[in-house]
């Protein structure tokens, strides 16, 4: 029995952090040498972060990437590590002697994946496919690899590849099997959004089926910017079966003892050959390695199967660890939200709480002369349930004495949306004056419904630092807000918040559906629009009401420059306002 034991490293680096990843490499690749592992496998461009962004046009940037790999090198003895960074040019990278004397815009650069051992890179692979869609631009900076080099580690022949590499069925993995692969090793930095988990392990259940291959996948995990990475990384049979599946957004280090003789067994069972795609067999390296014979048998490894979570469950996760590393990675110490007795605060209150813990965030409630008695009774249970401290700031008198100052200009003009925006925006400077005096960052509280339509006021309830339910439909704030509720001996987000028809409280008994339709209509005709790119007929033929989806339609497009001004906040959709969708703001067309 050929028995390969490997090692995912379950990592989450910060982009640009290049001794801090380095050290956090070196840690696990100490524990995996304790577990006496063969083979450890960390996610895609580790050592600066992924996305390094524009960081890429910095030739210091990526000699410094270069360096940081070669710190890793000593510590690789009696082990392969298999290690994602930046490759400039083709081949094995060396230490630069110097700052590269290349201008950013010559340089050629690979998304890359070093293969170490015995003290030395014994090869590296360059990504092939580099997907430039959503929220990646991997075209702008990285040039694709065409070689495919083969680690032979005592007489087990693994591939190595790249995240996109494997989702092409034609690509990397079936040219490795072709040429006699039996384990696929893919390093990944694939951020996440509802559903794509489930469909990532169909696809790598699918080639490693039709390949006849062991694959692993190691996943990054972590927040950056409006990227959350989701872990679960996977071990799949030549069957396509599961066989260790890594927690979701957590660290850890996950081991298997892989029976690499079942490929064997499995191929001879199907009759299996591989056929060798387009003309690459020019391409192919093998790289041998002989690991030291162990002195002793080492104890067996019971592989782990972590069971995957629900939708809901999974999201609220996202997003805890997104505000958890937005907080950390950038140096803030407390997170302020504006309360309002809403469901939007409520929930944003409860995900901060979770990520920082209660001591680290702090609310604020506003009152206005048009905020009801139920609203503040709501801040302060939330506040109690959540154990946070709250402050109260009244607006009303700066609320009258704008109106005074600006009674002049406005003459007997009647009171319209200019009033209820003057509110938001004296919120907006009273979060945004706590902010600079004592450091805090600011998090906004307004959802993907919302924000599509245009229902936010620029400079006020969009003033702050992360929008952390960017991104979540009006719905699924209710989702997740029940979720929330069901953790611990007793709900923290009071029940009225949940029961009572949502409310701006701009204006006496106001009401949203005052302004919007109800949420249940307005967020699959969102979905339809903004994210599967349908067309209002194609709406419309799905069952919605014709003036209704024009309506919808009309406030998407109009609010793009109120979009283009808001905070960067956590993708968890398909298609997020933000990267994923570019619209241009001077824009005449209309479907």
């Amino acid at each position: 029995m050929r028995i390969v034991r490997i090692a995912m490293a379950q990592m989450n680096p910060t982009v640009g952090d290049l001794s801090g990843n380095v050290r956090r490499v070196l840690g696990w690749i100490r524990e995996a040498k304790k577990a006496k592992v063969d083979l450890i496998a960390f996610p895609e461009l580790v050592i600066p972060g992924y996305p390094p962004e524009d960081l890429l046009l910095k030739p210091r940037f990526v000699d410094d990437n270069l360096r940081a790999l070669r710190e890793i090198i000593p510590a690789c003895h009696g082990i392969v590590a298999v290690v994602g960074y930046v490759g400039r040019g083709e081949g094995i990278p060396s230490p630069p002697s110097g700052p590269s004397i290349l201008p950013a815009g010559q340089q050629i650069l690979h998304n890359a994946a070093a293969m170490i051992a015995h003290r030395k890179v014994v090869g590296s692979y360059q990504k092939w496919y580099l997907p430039n869609y959503g929220v990646f631009d991997e075209s702008r900076y990285f040039h694709p690899g065409r070689r495919l080099p083969l680690l032979v580690v005592n007489g087990v022949t693994i591939g190595v590849s790249i995240c996109e590499d494997i989702w092409v069925p034609e690509g990397p993995t079936r040219a490795q099997a072709a040429v006699g692969a039996e384990v696929i090793v893919n390093i990944n930095a694939s951020p996440f959004h509802v559903g794509k988990g489930r469909a990532r392990e169909r696809m790598l259940a699918t080639r490693a089926r039709e390949n006849g291959v062991i694959v692993t996948y190691t996943n990054m995990v972590g927040g950056q910017d409006e990227l959350v990475f989701d872990g679960n990384s996977v071990i799949l049979d030549p069957c396509g079966n599961v066989i260790v599946r890594g927690a979701a957004f957590q660290e850890e280090l996950l081991l298997a003892d892989v029976d690499v003789d079942v490929v064997r067994r499995e191929r001879k069972a199907q009759s299996r050959k591989t056929r060798l795609p387009g003309r690459i067999s020019s391409t192919i390296d093998r790289l041998s390695v002989r690991m030291p014979a162990l002195k002793k048998p080492r104890p067996p490894i019971v592989s782990r199967v972590t069971e995957p979570v629900d939708e809901i469950e999974e999201v609220y996760r996202a997003l805890v660890l997104a505000v958890k590393d937005y907080v950390g990675k950038n140096g803030f110490h407390r997170a302020v939200i504006g309360l309002s007795g809403g469901v939007d605060s409520a929930l944003t209150a409860a995900v901060a709480v979770d990520a920082l813990g209660a001591d680290r965030v702090c609310g604020i409630f506003m009152p206005s002369p048009y905020t009801s008695h139920e609203s503040e009774e709501d801040v302060m249970n939330l506040a109690r349930g959540l154990g946070i401290d709250v402050s109260v700031i009244s607006i009303t008198p700066t609320f009258e004495a704008y109106r005074q100052s600006l009674a002049p200009s406005f003459g007997d003009r009647s009171a319209d949306t200019t009033e209820e925006n003057l509110q938001a925006r004296i919120r907006g400077n009273l979060l945004m004056a706590v902010s600079n005096k004592f450091g805090y960052l600011v998090l906004t509280t307004g959802n993907k419904s919302e924000l599509s339509v245009g229902y936010a006021t620029l400079y006020g309830d969009m003033a702050g630092g992360f929008a952390v339910i960017k991104d979540v439909p009006k719905t699924m704030v209710y989702a997740l807000a029940k979720v929330r509720n069901g953790r611990g001996p007793s709900p923290v987000i009071p029940a009225r918040t949940l029961d009572r028809p949502p409310s701006a409280e701009l204006r006496p008994n106001q009401k949203d559906e005052d302004s919007l339709p109800p949420y249940p209509v307005l967020d699959p005709i969102l979905q339809a629009y903004v994210e599967e790119d349908c067309s209002p007929n194609e709406i419309v033929k799905a069952g919605f009401d014709r003036v209704t989806v024009a309506r919808v339609v009309r406030m998407v497009d109009n609010s793009e420059f109120k979009r283009r001004q808001s905070p960067v906040g956590v993708k968890i959709t398909r298609r997020a306002l933000g990267k994923d969708r570019r619209m241009p703001i001077t824009n005449r067309y209309r479907n």
